[in-house]
């Protein structure tokens, strides 16, 4: 017996596992290790892509760091395991009552919830620290209030190895713990306002730091993000501090011109602290409150928009004159990142995700359209936008005039700014393929381009059919040339010319084709460019 167990440990030691000996061939393949600045992480590797999950870029924002400017991470002795998601930014559950929620996976946010959260997410073609490859940060939507890098939904493995690329989602503070607004306080609260911008841009500097050792260029940087991710984009491209740290830019859906006042934040800021029972003499509780009484209040002040069904928003990113000087994209396109070339996109009926009486009818459409243009234009815009489609449902054409008045009127000021500005070239898209989750019911909803511009149709909004595969081989290879090179052309899509005016080329994404075409819908943007006023009462 002693014999044979000197012999199975002498095997065992061959085989690298014992303590202290060399580590078993392929393990460093399989677990691969990669120093960064702050010490080593230890990934592992699947299907020839390397996954580095839950990586700190800033430290723990609890109790002190609360509500001030991200701080470094610790620095660390040793390997630290790298194979599972890191938290979320303290948030409610997205609830699954409506089928949208369940269609996008928002209900699933792994890695628990808590203050630890400015980590990061990364996935790599290769680990040669020579091999400069394209990086695509990616920022998740939710607004500023919810979401994660860490849902299903941005999962960045097969982007990855269809693009030879390397991709990273984030995670950052929001609502209250990101963007509540006490600069009045004094300090320690000046930049409380603006806290989760600055954890993007945090981010963004250990992207500038470290990526080079993942196989990523760090002179080659795609920031982009569909939802809350275009608006967080849209902002960046107006703060001094991200200058340099990305090189391209991509808003999807997420058109943002135009952030919260110092004034108007403080002011909810106020009703907030009010509902808590705290003013400035009991300053210092705001860093001893459990996360969970904060969200609770949050809550509160926010319970009749979200009895409405409606997102909370009442926590956003304001001006605070330093991080971010002026309004992103009002009057005019930021000159801080002019030379930055941009993507702008947005879908053809993005409100259907808020809407839920799938069983309009053509009288009730007209009614929804005269209560915001009135009983004498409601006839006249019926008819148009029913010429547009006379197949579609009173319930797509409903979500396509909200659409319409609110994200794509967003989109074209941004585009048309940016044509302005004369600096880098901008591209458009627009996507019109429907889905046909629930009989087609939704249209082409808000969000229905994630997947694809991740090279992932397995989302709940798309299948692997195979037109939905078609286009996600299209605006994929579109984002990863476009990260490679500033210029999203490439062998998938038809030629693209870049936005300019009066001409307004936009990519449209279509079910049978995709093509590029001049100023598509034409005469529902310039309808829109000047709203009409709302009937009285």
């Amino acid at each position: 017996m002693q014999i044979a167990r000197r012999g199975l440990l002498s095997g065992i030691a061959g085989l690298g596992f014992a303590p202290g000996l060399a580590r078993a061939a392929g393990e460093a393949d399989i677990f691969p290790v990669v120093e960064t600045a702050h010490g080593k992480l230890r990934g592992m590797t699947s299907g020839g892509v390397s996954m580095f999950k839950g990586v700190r870029y800033g430290a723990d924002t609890s109790g002190r760091n609360r509500f001030r400017a991200p701080q470094p991470p610790p620095k660390w002795a040793g390997v630290r395991d790298a194979f599972d998601y890191g938290q979320i930014s303290p948030q409610m559950p997205n609830s699954r009552a409506r089928a949208y929620s369940g269609l996008i996976s928002f209900d699933i946010q792994p890695g628990g919830m808590g203050e630890d959260c400015l980590v990061l997410n990364l996935w790599t073609s290769t680990l040669a620290a020579n091999a400069k490859k394209p990086v695509l940060v990616h920022i998740h939507g939710g607004g500023f209030y919810g979401g994660s890098g860490n849902s299903p939904g941005y999962d960045g493995e097969d982007l990855a190895r269809f693009g030879d690329c390397v991709v990273i989602t984030i995670n950052h503070r929001l609502g209250v713990l990101g963007y509540l607004n006490m600069a009045d306080w004094g300090e320690p609260y000046q930049q409380s306002g603006v806290a989760g911008m600055m954890d993007v841009v945090a981010a963004l500097k250990w992207v500038k730091e470290n990526v080079g050792a993942f196989g990523g260029d760090p002179e080659r940087v795609l920031v982009f993000g569909q939802s809350g991710g275009g608006g967080k984009t849209s902002i960046l491209m107006s703060m001094p501090s991200g200058a340099g740290l990305f090189h391209r830019a991509g808003v999807m859906s997420g058109s943002t011109l135009r952030v919260q006042t110092a004034q108007t934040a403080q002011s909810i800021s106020a009703a907030y602290l009010k509902i808590l029972g705290l003013d400035r003499s009991k300053a210092v509780m705001l860093q001893t409150t459990p996360f969970t009484a904060l969200l609770a209040a949050q809550v509160t002040l926010e319970a009749p928009e979200r009895g409405r069904g409606e997102a909370p928003r009442s926590f956003s990113p304001s001006l605070d004159g330093a991080v971010i000087p002026g309004h992103p994209f009002d009057p005019k396109a930021p000159a801080v990142s002019a030379k930055i070339p941009m993507i702008i996109s947005n879908v053809l009926e993005e409100r259907a995700y808020r809407m839920t009486n799938f069983d309009q009818t053509e009288a009730g459409l007209r009614k929804a359209i005269a209560a915001r243009l009135g009983e004498g234009r409601a006839g006249e815009i019926l008819a148009m936008y029913r010429a547009d489609d006379p197949k579609a449902s009173p319930f797509r054409l409903q979500a396509r005039f909200d659409t319409d008045e609110q994200f794509r009127a967003s989109a074209n000021v941004q585009l048309k700014r940016r044509a302005e500005q004369a600096g880098a070239p901008t591209w458009a898209y627009q996507w019109h393929a429907a889905s046909t989750v629930y009989g087609g019911r939704y249209g082409v909803p808000h969000g229905i381009d994630v997947g694809p511009s991740l090279h992932d149709a397995r989302g709940g909004l798309n299948g692997a059919t195979t037109e939905s595969l078609r286009l996600s081989d299209e605006l994929a290879s579109a984002w990863v040339a476009f990260a490679a090179s500033g210029d999203p052309n490439n062998p998938k899509t038809p030629a693209w010319p870049a936005y300019t005016l009066p001409r307004r080329t936009t990519l449209v994404l279509g079910s049978e084709r995709t093509a590029a075409v001049d100023d598509p819908r034409k005469a529902f943007r310039e309808f829109w460019e000047t709203p009409p006023p709302r009937p009285a009462g």
